[in-house]
């Protein structure tokens, strides 16, 4: 499986003969998570849930900022704590996420648990002379890092350029970045230069190292996060330990609306929560990964409708496998094989979850084209059923599981509403339509059979 690192600009394999380690920069919690976060860890589930399938274990590490300026002025406007604030925001993530089906991380370190393991972080920049203290904290300085740019591209001397705008005379530089505030506010803490508190990339640096090594597999985010976020830390993890930071650095496209940026000012922010109970998890899944990774993806009331479409399309294979019976059949040896090898392609070249999902539905396609010319046999279903319910698993769709108490009843109205049919008693035969439509059932008509499917609700559709 090969990845693009942003760093290098090229193709790179990874070592999957053994543990992977992945560290995604997580959420700072301050507010509700939205659709652009979940487009990010959506991505890195399915780069995971991929690489398990192939039995490599993933140690999975996504962190929680649960200390931050944001954090804070949300607690002064409402009159609480930063860590109440953090507290609610982190059950609603995973609310959210749980909800989304994402597999749960390894670990989520959060910054306010590690601080101990930041202030011995600071303590050695500071002893190889790359931070100093000053009158507002603790300063990394970037001219001690000759290599700083090499991950966004940018040059040192037009950086300056821009950062000379802000001047803050605590530096010794423009460019120097915080690793430790002096602060009087809560929540605070003590550390060898004072009162006060981390610096946001410092986190990452420090927990990341902490759970994964000086030198992990995949290091993870947003664009967004490229710079300065990931050019700070690898600035000042490589300073710390002297060798390459991540092997892998990979970074996943923005989430536009109606092609502008997501902004509160604009007022266009899609909260996950609104997603979700709109839309459901499938047709977001489907959405976040319609595109390649790397590049932005505009969210629009279109793109979903027609993601829903195509999930409808997937529910009625599912159920026409499911009803499948012995009989003579096409051979499906070929279909199978074809578009497992396409799905399995598209992940290892760089996680092409578009070409992926292409692989998918054209098995759908040829799964539903069977059902319809009555060709579609047990034997085959059961064939086809495991490949659908990999690839699902994968991606991380959910078909609606039906119990067998469930199965038997629809399966017994189904059965009285032919006999009236035969019968010729339409009016009663359409009543038990009528009730098993509310059970959110479906009947498909079929030459001499009639089989069923439970479509997933979805508030955007009714």
């Amino acid at each position: 499986m090969i990845i693009q690192d942003t760093l290098s600009n090229t193709e790179q394999e990874l070592d999957i003969s053994k543990k992977l380690r992945i560290y995604l920069c997580g959420v700072t919690v301050y507010d509700e998570s939205h659709i652009g976060h979940a487009r990010t860890i959506i991505v890195f589930d399915v780069l995971r849930k991929y690489i398990e399938q192939k039995n490599v274990e993933v140690e999975f590490i996504q962190n929680f900022t649960d200390v931050d300026d944001k954090i804070i002025n949300r607690a002064s406007k409402e009159n609480t704590s930063a860590e109440e604030i953090s507290t609610r925001y982190i059950e609603n993530y995973f609310k959210d996420f749980d909800g989304l089906n994402v597999k749960r991380a390894t670990n989520y370190p959060k910054a306010t648990e590690h601080i101990d393991d930041i202030i011995e972080f600071i303590e050695k920049l500071i002893q190889k002379g790359v931070a100093y203290e000053s009158k507002n904290g603790v300063y990394f300085s970037v001219s001690k890092f000759p290599e700083y740019g090499k991950l966004s591209k940018k040059k040192i001397d037009e950086l300056q350029t821009g950062a000379r705008i802000e001047i803050d005379d605590a530096k010794k530089d423009p460019l120097d970045f915080a690793v430790w505030k002096f602060s009087d506010i809560e929540p605070i803490w003590d550390s060898p230069w004072g009162k006060g508190r981390p610096g946001w990339h410092i986190e990452c640096s420090a927990m990341s190292i902490k759970y994964l090594g000086e030198n992990f597999d995949i290091h993870g985010g947003g664009r967004d996060l490229i710079f300065p976020h990931h050019e700070n830390e690898i600035a000042q993890s490589e300073s710390c330990t002297g060798i390459s930071f991540a092997k892998t650095w990979m970074h996943v496209g923005m989430v536009t609306i109606e092609g502008e940026k997501m902004s509160k000012s604009l007022g266009n922010i899609k909260s996950i929560k609104h997603v979700l109970e709109n839309w459901g998890p499938n047709i977001i899944r489907l959405f976040c990964l319609s595109g390649h990774y790397s590049k932005p993806i505009d969210y629009s009331e279109e793109l979903l409708k027609e993601n829903l479409t195509k999930w409808r399309q997937a529910e009625t294979c599912y159920f026409e496998l499911i009803h499948a019976e012995e009989q003579e059949g096409e051979d499906a040896v070929d279909i199978i094989k074809q578009n497992r090898e396409n799905f399995d392609n598209a992940l290892d070249d760089d996680l092409n979850t578009h070409l992926a999902l292409s692989a998918f539905f054209q098995l759908v396609k040829e799964t539903n084209r069977m059902a319809a010319d009555g060709v579609l046999n047990k034997f085959n279903a059961d064939n086809i059923m495991k490949e659908f319910q990999r690839m699902s698993q994968i991606l991380g769709l959910q078909t609606p599981e039906i119990t067998s108490a469930e199965k038997e009843e629809i399966d017994s109205l189904i059965l009285k509403r032919e006999e009236l049919r035969k019968e010729k008693h339409f009016e009663e035969a359409d009543k038990i339509r009528d009730k098993i439509n509310e059970m959110n059932i479906e009947l498909i008509d079929h030459k001499g059979k009639t089989i069923w499917v439970r479509k997933e609700k979805i508030k955007a559709d009714s």
